[in-house]
This record gives structure tokens, sequence and C-alpha cells, in this order.
């Protein structure tokens, strides 16, 4: 406890009852919930009676690794405290609790290229060509709809344009084909657990009695679901800690509701609130810009975030003619500071509002001969072999779900042509019979098949019992799956697809990833079957996770969206295209002031980055279809500055929408 300040003891120590905990940027959150979790195990609370929740698989699993390491010896023999996302508690939840919402046991989950699959199917099925709806713009309906709470019923009231109004008509089908093919999405984890403990009291007392004390972290992020979901697991206990900062919300757009943290009080009006405001990250010159341009949002918990780092240079602004100067000028400075100031690459941090401003900086990098960094990039679920090796496993599981088992039929090929499997999937519509059983029982399948795909589908079949036999067989899962992925020959299928060889050992190490995956999860888990690996894959997504550590390890210049940048530091930050249309973005100027405030918090987030200089930037002029057009500076940059009082002030604000 010596190494906690005063408000992060009180935190730690407060025993009983709700507890709100205003953790502002860099003032050690993520400390004092690990802290407060031993302190809780330590005065006699059973570690498995505690429940920490967040928002990505890698803060659990950090929370976990520093909790380990803060007990050290006294670290308990049995049961752990459960830490993990939302989705993985609602997958635990619902697997208990499922056949009561008319869902299997073992429902599928359903996310990137599955959910596409299906949205595909829907379109069509209501003649709406992808020209002019999108599988992937109907999902994005869709997923914001499910994180604000509405039905397909309610969608089409607030659907608001014609592509929306075309998304909410393929709601209800898609719901409908879900629920038929015994499988949810990712939203549905988090509005079916809710339904449940609003329709069955019963399992609601049952998951709210498994836990005496509830920690919640980033609760500022929470959508109204999580919200229903935390109050109902904490309402008889009572004893609940939530540890955010309503400065930091930053992800409305995707259903999160900042007012959830600011009325904490009045949900649980005997709560006690702890502020931590003492920032170990920046300068107290970067503080105070930071401290000074909040304060514009009239609706958050008043904190003043104070440094033990006193002075450092203040925070620039720099104007250039256009895009591609204002790129230049950037890398021109990174180098200079390499150069002179023995700086590394990888001190230097790049920040934009939108992904389309990285294409004149990072044309100016190469120019320069500097590394750089892109961080983000595709979802380690959205590789084709990842999707293939995983609908695989699938078919190992009882009654796999129709996409896996469509998408593999042929996949190395094996006689099962598009014109067998669209008889196959026609005799699974007639017979009202999920397509596996139809590849399985011979009696169901088409006369017309051909003998080619009828010998492919029983080779595929007599993989499948083999495997299924051997698992049966075995004490571990690694060995017979991956027998049995070797006899599919699945790696014929990425020799048949890419002739370079570097890009076959590429795309078979992903496969590789997947074993190593389900090896890690083996030796994790007492009791370990694949139905439980396929659930924790898919909502951790780890290797995500592990691909951004990977490149921030890397001695190279980081670029990176602010949302990406969230929870990460550096020692120096440009802030660039700090101009009325990109921050604030141009679909949050209007009279909704909420969006503003929003697009303020985000400024917050990007200046809190920075931890020795902060640079900021704007071009006086823009190209747009070919013309330059002239732009304004962004009103933050006043307000950051303490000059909201400068008569191009109001002009800036005017000019938003431009």
């Amino acid at each position: 406890m010596a190494g906690l300040n005063p408000p992060q003891r009180i935190a730690v120590n407060h025993r009983n009852g709700p507890l709100l905990v205003l953790a502002g940027a860099g003032t050690g959150k993520t400390r004092v919930i690990t802290y407060r979790i031993a302190k809780l195990i330590s005065t006699g609370v059973p570690p498995d009676r505690i429940l920490g929740v967040t928002f990505t698989n890698k803060a659990a699993q950090e929370m976990q690794e520093r909790l380990h390491k803060l007990l050290g010896k006294r670290k308990p023999k049995g049961p752990k405290p459960q830490l993990s996302t939302f989705h993985s508690l609602c997958v635990r939840i619902l697997r208990r609790h499922s056949t009561k919402l008319g869902y299997p046991e073992k429902f599928a989950i359903y996310a990137g290229g599955d959910q596409e699959s299906l949205a595909r199917t829907v379109l069509r099925e209501i003649r709406v060509p992808e020209t002019t709806l999108a599988p992937k713009q109907m999902l994005y309906f869709i997923s914001n709809w499910k994180n604000r709470g509405l039905n397909y019923q309610q969608a089409q009231q607030d659907a608001d344009t014609d592509a929306a109004t075309l998304a909410a008509i393929g709601f209800r089908r898609y719901q409908t084909a879900l629920k038929r093919l015994g499988a949810v999405d990712f939203d549905d984890l988090l509005l079916l657990t809710g339904q449940l403990f609003k329709k069955f009291p019963d399992a609601r007392l049952e998951e709210a009695n498994r836990f005496e004390q509830i920690l919640i972290d980033e609760y500022q992020d929470t959508n109204r679901t999580q919200y229903d979901i935390v109050r109902a697991l904490a309402a008889e206990h009572r004893n609940l800690c939530v540890v955010g900062d309503d400065d930091q919300s930053i992800y409305g757009w995707r259903g999160a509701e900042v007012e959830h943290i600011l009325n904490f009080k009045r949900d649980w009006p005997d709560a006690e609130t702890v502020r931590l405001v003492d920032n170990y990250r920046s300068t107290q010159a970067i503080l105070e810009v930071a401290n000074r341009l909040i304060e514009h949002n009239k609706l958050r918990h008043g904190k003043v975030l104070r440094s033990d780092r006193q002075g450092g240079p203040p925070p620039t602004f720099v104007q250039y003619p256009d895009e591609v100067k204002e790129a230049e000028g950037v890398v021109s400075a990174i180098q200079a500071r390499i150069h002179h100031e023995h700086r590394q690459p990888r001190d230097f941090a790049v920040l934009f509002r939108t992904n389309e401003q990285t294409r004149v900086f990072e044309t100016a990098f190469r120019k320069a001969k500097l590394p750089y960094v892109l961080i983000g990039g595709m979802s380690f679920f959205d590789r084709k072999e990842v999707q293939d090796i995983l609908c695989y496993f699938r078919l190992l599981n009882d009654n796999p779900d129709d996409p896996s088992v469509l998408r593999i039929l042929n996949r190395p090929p094996r006689g099962v042509g598009k014109k067998a499997v669209e008889l196959l999937l026609d005799a699974s519509l007639k017979s009202h019979q999920p397509v596996w059983d139809v590849v399985s029982q011979p009696d169901l399948r088409p006369a017309e098949l051909g003998g080619a795909a009828e010998r492919g589908l029983d080779t595929l079949l007599e993989s499948v019992a083999e495997a299924k036999v051997a698992l049966s067989q075995s004490r571990t899962l690694v060995q017979p799956i991956l027998d049995y992925i070797e006899k599919i020959d699945y790696q014929s299928e990425i020799d048949r697809l890419y002739t370079e060889a570097e890009e076959r050992d590429s795309r078979w190490n992903v496969v590789q990833q997947v074993f190593d995956a389900l090896g890690n999860f083996e030796r994790d888990n007492k009791n370990p079957t694949l139905g439980e690996f396929l659930d924790e894959l898919l909502l951790g997504d780890r290797q995500v996770d592990d691909e951004k550590d990977k490149q921030l390890r890397q001695n190279a210049v980081f670029l990176m969206t602010i949302h990406a940048s969230k929870g990460l530091e550096f020692p120096e930050v440009f802030l660039v295209g700090m101009e009325e249309g990109i921050l604030p973005h141009h679909r949050s100027v209007g009279e909704d002031e909420r969006m503003i405030d929003e697009e303020r918090r985000l400024c917050y987030v990007a200046v809190t980055r920075a931890q020795d200089t902060l640079t900021m930037s704007m071009s006086l002029t823009r190209m747009k279809w070919g013309k330059a057009r002239q732009r304004f500076p962004s009103r933050f940059v006043y307000e950051l500055l303490g000059k909201t009082e400068h008569p191009n002030y109001e002009k800036s604000c005017q000019v938003g929408a431009e």
C-alpha cells in the first residue's frame, strides 16, 4: 500500500456498498483496481466471489497478471477472481440459461465473415443489390440499433435515410435467420443476457448470487444493455465499484452513454466518490491546456488533473499552407529531433481524427526514409484461413451452423462444385433440416447430386467421424484436431491459391497461430473443450491485441487514429489536422451539443497521450475534388490556448460543415 497516494488508498480500502472512482488520464486506474481486488481477497472475500469486468481481453489479462504479481506467495490456491470482458461474462451466463430463450445450449457465435455471409443472403432475399446496401453497411446499422437496445420494429421507426430503412427491413430477417440457425452475434450476447434477466427473475438471482463484489472498468464506455446487466447483478449486495473517466468517453457512436457515469450517484445515492487527479504521465504544461480544454464541457464531473512533473515546454500550434506541407513539416520536425536530441523513432506518435488523413503522411515518411508503422489493421478473424479453420473446428461440435458448413464443403476442392452446393441448400430448405443433416444423411441428399460430389461428401464425413472418435479417446485437443486438418489436407488449399512461397508460408503461419492459441487454452484450463475454446477465441481476439503489441514494440514512428491511441502514451505527440470539419468532425457539427462534447473529449484524449511535448498542426488549404479549399482552425485550438474571445473563434464554430 506504500506506493499508493491518499485517494488511491481510500478507493482500495473501501469495503462495502457502491463506489465511484473517477480516474483521470494517467492517474493509475488499473493499479487501483488490482490493489482493490488483492485487498478484498486479503480481508477474506473468496476469490471466485469477485467479478471484474472490462472491455478488452487484453485489459482483463493485464489485470490478472498484475494481481498474480501483487499477491505473490499469498496467492490463494483454487478458484481465481473472475476477470473478463462483458461479452465473455454474457457467454458464460447464456450457456447456462439459453434454452429459456429458445436457443440451443451450444449456440454458435457469429462474427466477421459469418455475419457478412448471412447479411448477404438476407439482402438477396429482400432483393436489395449490394450496390445499394452492402452487407457490412447493413450490419453496421443493425449493431448500432442493438447497442441502443432497439428491436427491429423500433429500428424501422428510427431509420431516417433510405439505407437505414432498407437495413431495418433486413434486420427482422437477419434476426430470425440467426435464431433458426441456433446462432447469435456479438451484440446478441449482451441483448439476450439483458432479456434473460428481465424475463426470468430466478435466472437473474442465480447469476447475481455468484458474486459478492463487482468491479467495472471503463464504466464511461457502457451502453444501455451493459448498464442494465451491471445493475441486475449488483442489486442485492450493492457492492459495486465502477472506475472510469467521463472526460474520456469517446464511443458514443457505438452506443456508449456517458450519462451512466455522470448519474451514478443518482442510481446509487449512498455511493462514495473518489477522485484520482494526480497524473503520472504528462508534464504540468500539457495538463494545463488539457484542463483548460475539457472545462468547456458543461456536463461532467469537476476535476483538475495535476502533474508530479512540473514545468515542461508549452504545447505549440503550427499552420501549414496545405496537407502535403503539413506532412512534410511534421516528418522534418521528427527527423530533426531524432538527429539532434537523441530521440528514437518509437518516441513519436502522429495522431489523426480519421483514417483518410494517413496517406500524405505515409508518403512523407517513405520519402524521408524514416521508419513508421500504421497501428491497427485487419482483425485476425477477417483472414480467410482463420475463418476456414474455425469452420472445420465447428464440424466437430454438435449441430454445426449452415454458413460454416457451406463455406468449407469444397475447400480444398473435393468435387462439391457450385451446382452441388445449390442442390444441397435447396434440399435443406425443402426438408427444413440443417445443411449438415442433409450432408451427413444420404437419404436426404438430392438424387441429382452426382458421383464426384457424393464421394467428396463421404470423404469429409469420414474425416469428421474419425476426428470425433480420436478426440473422445485423447487427453489433448491439439493432436487429434491437427491430424484432422492434415487429413483434410487444408494446406493444399493454400498451395492452390498462392504461387509465391513467402505468401504460402505466411498464410500457413496463420493456421499455426490458431493451433498455438488452442495449445495455450489447453494449458490454462482444467477440463478444456473445443466449444469453450471457440467461444474464447472469438470473444478474446487475442491475436489482434498481440499484433498491436508487436507493432508498438517496433522502433518506428507510430501513426494512428485518436480512438486507437486510447490507453497509450508517448514522449512526443503530433496532433495533426486541427481544423473545423476534421476535429470536430463535420458530422458532429450541428444542433446537438452532446456531439461536440464527445469530439472535445476525443481531443482531450489525444492531448493527454503526450508525456513530454505536444505539437498541434493544421492546413490552411486542403484538396477536395481536385481543388484547394480554405480551412479554419479547430475551435479546440482556441480553447486549448485560452483564446475563446479571439475574433476567429466564432468563425471557426460556424464553418464546421465546410
